[in-house]
Protein backbone atom coordinates (compact mmCIF):
# COMPACT_ATOMS: atom_id res chain seq x y z
CA UNK A 1 0.00 0.00 0.00
CA UNK A 2 3.07 2.41 0.26
CA UNK A 3 4.47 1.63 -2.96
CA UNK A 4 1.05 2.44 -4.21
CA UNK A 5 0.56 5.63 -2.12
CA UNK A 6 3.88 6.75 -3.07
CA UNK A 7 3.60 6.01 -6.97
CA UNK A 8 -0.18 8.18 -6.85
CA UNK A 9 1.67 10.96 -5.25
CA UNK A 10 4.65 10.86 -7.15
CA UNK A 11 2.44 10.77 -10.82
CA UNK A 12 -0.14 13.87 -8.83
CA UNK A 13 2.60 15.79 -7.85
CA UNK A 14 4.11 15.91 -11.89
CA UNK A 15 0.92 16.15 -13.44
CA UNK A 16 0.20 18.63 -11.28
CA UNK A 17 3.48 21.19 -12.18
CA UNK A 18 2.27 19.79 -16.10
CA UNK A 19 -0.97 21.29 -15.61
CA UNK A 20 -0.86 24.33 -13.32
CA UNK A 21 1.37 26.10 -16.19
CA UNK A 22 -1.05 25.11 -18.86
CA UNK A 23 -3.69 26.87 -16.77
CA UNK A 24 -2.39 29.51 -15.53
CA UNK A 25 -1.72 30.84 -19.59
CA UNK A 26 -5.52 29.92 -20.29
CA UNK A 27 -6.06 32.71 -17.82
CA UNK A 28 -4.05 35.17 -19.18
CA UNK A 29 -5.91 38.11 -20.37
CA UNK A 30 -4.14 38.68 -23.79
CA UNK A 31 -5.07 35.99 -25.08
CA UNK A 32 -8.58 37.81 -25.84
CA UNK A 33 -6.38 39.93 -28.50
CA UNK A 34 -5.21 36.83 -30.54
CA UNK A 35 -6.33 34.83 -33.04
CA UNK A 36 -7.69 31.06 -32.76
CA UNK A 37 -4.68 29.90 -34.25
CA UNK A 38 -2.32 31.61 -32.83
CA UNK A 39 -3.89 30.53 -29.85
CA UNK A 40 -3.42 26.84 -30.57
CA UNK A 41 0.15 26.79 -31.69
CA UNK A 42 0.75 28.73 -28.43
CA UNK A 43 -0.68 26.05 -26.04
CA UNK A 44 1.09 23.70 -28.48
CA UNK A 45 4.15 24.87 -27.37
CA UNK A 46 3.02 25.25 -23.88
CA UNK A 47 1.87 21.68 -23.90
CA UNK A 48 5.42 20.60 -25.71
CA UNK A 49 7.92 22.56 -22.51
CA UNK A 50 5.13 20.27 -20.34
CA UNK A 51 6.06 17.04 -21.78
CA UNK A 52 9.84 18.20 -21.90
CA UNK A 53 9.73 17.24 -18.01
CA UNK A 54 8.11 13.74 -18.14
CA UNK A 55 10.35 12.52 -21.15
CA UNK A 56 13.36 12.46 -19.42
CA UNK A 57 12.10 10.73 -16.54
CA UNK A 58 10.43 8.32 -18.70
CA UNK A 59 13.67 7.50 -20.62
CA UNK A 60 15.67 6.90 -17.31
CA UNK A 61 12.44 4.16 -15.54
CA UNK A 62 12.39 6.68 -13.01
CA UNK A 63 8.63 6.74 -12.66
CA UNK A 64 6.49 4.23 -10.89
CA UNK A 65 4.31 2.30 -12.80
CA UNK A 66 6.39 2.38 -16.08
CA UNK A 67 9.98 1.10 -15.43
CA UNK A 68 12.28 -0.39 -18.02
CA UNK A 69 11.20 -1.33 -21.23
CA UNK A 70 7.63 0.02 -20.62
CA UNK A 71 8.41 3.15 -19.39
CA UNK A 72 11.20 3.37 -22.47
CA UNK A 73 7.80 2.22 -24.84
CA UNK A 74 5.71 5.23 -23.09
CA UNK A 75 9.00 7.28 -24.26
CA UNK A 76 8.62 6.55 -27.61
CA UNK A 77 5.18 7.75 -27.62
CA UNK A 78 5.46 11.24 -25.29
CA UNK A 79 8.01 11.77 -28.21
CA UNK A 80 5.45 11.19 -31.17
CA UNK A 81 3.25 13.92 -28.80
CA UNK A 82 6.49 16.11 -28.50
CA UNK A 83 7.23 16.08 -32.33
CA UNK A 84 3.82 17.09 -32.88
CA UNK A 85 3.01 19.43 -30.72
CA UNK A 86 6.43 20.98 -32.48
CA UNK A 87 4.92 20.97 -35.45
CA UNK A 88 1.23 22.36 -34.36
CA UNK A 89 3.23 25.25 -32.89
CA UNK A 90 5.02 26.10 -36.05
CA UNK A 91 2.70 25.65 -38.58
CA UNK A 92 0.00 27.60 -36.70
CA UNK A 93 2.42 30.19 -36.09
CA UNK A 94 3.22 30.01 -40.15
CA UNK A 95 -0.68 30.20 -40.29
CA UNK A 96 -0.44 33.48 -38.64
CA UNK A 97 2.89 35.26 -39.69
CA UNK A 98 4.71 33.31 -42.49
CA UNK A 99 7.52 36.04 -42.37
CA UNK A 100 7.99 35.38 -38.67
CA UNK A 101 8.73 31.95 -39.35
CA UNK A 102 10.83 32.55 -42.14
CA UNK A 103 13.24 34.80 -40.67
CA UNK A 104 13.14 32.51 -38.08
CA UNK A 105 14.34 29.39 -39.49
CA UNK A 106 16.81 31.18 -41.53
CA UNK A 107 18.31 33.26 -38.00
CA UNK A 108 17.70 36.57 -38.99
CA UNK A 109 14.48 37.03 -36.66
CA UNK A 110 15.25 40.50 -34.56
CA UNK A 111 13.42 38.30 -31.86
CA UNK A 112 16.13 36.49 -29.79
CA UNK A 113 14.12 33.42 -28.39
CA UNK A 114 13.35 32.71 -32.03
CA UNK A 115 16.32 31.35 -32.89
CA UNK A 116 16.42 29.31 -29.44
CA UNK A 117 13.03 27.85 -31.05
CA UNK A 118 14.55 26.96 -33.93
CA UNK A 119 17.61 24.86 -32.29
CA UNK A 120 15.37 22.94 -29.95
CA UNK A 121 13.39 21.99 -33.16
CA UNK A 122 16.02 20.59 -35.33
CA UNK A 123 17.40 18.86 -32.21
CA UNK A 124 14.44 17.41 -31.57
CA UNK A 125 14.05 16.53 -34.92
CA UNK A 126 17.12 15.06 -34.99
CA UNK A 127 16.69 12.94 -31.79
CA UNK A 128 13.36 11.54 -33.47
CA UNK A 129 15.12 10.74 -36.24
CA UNK A 130 18.19 8.62 -34.45
CA UNK A 131 15.38 7.22 -32.59
CA UNK A 132 13.29 5.71 -35.45
CA UNK A 133 16.29 4.53 -37.49
CA UNK A 134 18.22 3.53 -34.51
CA UNK A 135 18.42 -0.34 -35.62
CA UNK A 136 19.68 0.76 -39.43
CA UNK A 137 21.94 3.19 -38.25
CA UNK A 138 23.71 0.24 -36.17
CA UNK A 139 25.68 2.31 -34.03
CA UNK A 140 27.14 0.95 -30.95
CA UNK A 141 23.85 1.39 -27.74
CA UNK A 142 26.54 3.43 -26.35
CA UNK A 143 27.44 6.00 -28.91
CA UNK A 144 23.34 6.41 -30.07
CA UNK A 145 22.74 6.87 -26.42
CA UNK A 146 25.49 9.41 -26.52
CA UNK A 147 24.35 11.29 -29.46
CA UNK A 148 20.21 10.96 -28.00
CA UNK A 149 21.16 11.99 -24.73
CA UNK A 150 22.80 14.64 -25.92
CA UNK A 151 20.25 16.36 -28.40
CA UNK A 152 17.60 15.91 -25.56
CA UNK A 153 19.85 18.38 -23.22
CA UNK A 154 20.16 20.95 -26.46
CA UNK A 155 16.35 20.30 -26.71
CA UNK A 156 15.78 21.66 -23.22
CA UNK A 157 18.42 23.83 -22.81
CA UNK A 158 17.15 25.78 -25.75
CA UNK A 159 13.22 25.37 -25.35
CA UNK A 160 14.27 26.52 -21.67
CA UNK A 161 15.71 29.75 -23.13
CA UNK A 162 13.23 30.29 -25.42
CA UNK A 163 10.36 29.99 -23.14
CA UNK A 164 12.11 32.54 -20.56
CA UNK A 165 12.94 35.03 -23.37
CA UNK A 166 9.08 35.05 -24.65
CA UNK A 167 7.51 37.49 -22.75
CA UNK A 168 3.24 36.05 -23.46
CA UNK A 169 1.11 33.98 -22.49
CA UNK A 170 2.34 32.00 -20.21
CA UNK A 171 2.42 33.35 -15.95
CA UNK A 172 6.06 34.13 -15.50
CA UNK A 173 6.63 32.35 -12.01
CA UNK A 174 4.51 28.72 -13.39
CA UNK A 175 6.52 29.27 -16.35
CA UNK A 176 9.99 29.73 -14.84
CA UNK A 177 9.03 26.17 -12.68
CA UNK A 178 8.56 24.64 -14.96
CA UNK A 179 11.54 25.21 -17.13
CA UNK A 180 13.35 24.61 -13.79
CA UNK A 181 11.39 21.20 -13.77
CA UNK A 182 12.37 20.12 -17.34
CA UNK A 183 16.40 21.07 -16.76
CA UNK A 184 16.14 19.73 -13.31
CA UNK A 185 14.76 15.61 -14.98
CA UNK A 186 16.88 16.05 -17.64
CA UNK A 187 20.23 16.60 -16.03
CA UNK A 188 19.14 13.30 -13.62
CA UNK A 189 17.95 11.35 -16.49
CA UNK A 190 21.26 12.11 -18.12
CA UNK A 191 23.25 11.21 -15.30
CA UNK A 192 21.26 8.05 -14.82
CA UNK A 193 21.12 6.72 -18.53
CA UNK A 194 25.03 7.79 -19.25
CA UNK A 195 25.96 5.72 -15.79
CA UNK A 196 24.43 2.06 -17.33
CA UNK A 197 26.47 -0.88 -18.55
CA UNK A 198 25.73 -2.34 -21.43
Amino acid sequence: MGRVLRGTLIWGALLLSMSVPLIAAGMSPLLAWRDPVYIVAGFAGVIGLALLVLQPLLAAGALPGVPGARGRRVHRWVGASLIAAILVHVIGLWLTSPPDVIDALLFVSPTPFSAWGVIAMWCAFGAALLAVFRRKLRLHPRLWRGFHVSLACVIVGATVIHAVLIDGTMEPITKAALCALAVVATALAAVRITARRR
